[in-house]
């Protein structure tokens, strides 16, 4: 079973971007689904987008159009280039192996 550490987080004013980074400790090019969820202060962790083994994408309607997940197999490691970032984005972000978490990397969108 991998183990996943995000990176990449950070401060930045409406309107900026940031891309995030998961690298996993072995090989992720049989892992079907991999994804990044976010949580708020206060409130549950949501599913933010997924990124299948293919390279198909899916992601959540509050960040559709704004956010970018991809994986590079090769480096074992999954992207989610954001943009456009929101206050509301704010949250710490985590990605998804299975049924293995990595520890999070906090986001803040704050003018």
């Amino acid at each position: 079973q991998v183990q996943l550490v995000e990176s990449g987080g950070g401060s930045v004013r409406p309107g900026g971007s940031l891309r995030l980074s998961c690298a996993a400790s072995g090989t992720i090019s049989n892992i079907t689904l991999m994804a990044w969820y976010r949580q708020a202060p206060g409130k549950q962790r949501e599913w933010v987008a997924t990124v299948t083994k293919g390279g198909s994408t899916i992601y959540a309607d509050s960040v559709k159009g704004r956010f970018s997940i991809s994986r590079d197999n090769a480096k074992n490691t999954v992207y989610l280039q954001m943009n456009s970032l929101k206050p509301e984005d704010t949250a710490v972000y985590y990605c998804k192996a299975q049924a293995t978490w990595g520890q999070g990397t906090q986001v803040t969108v704050s003018s």
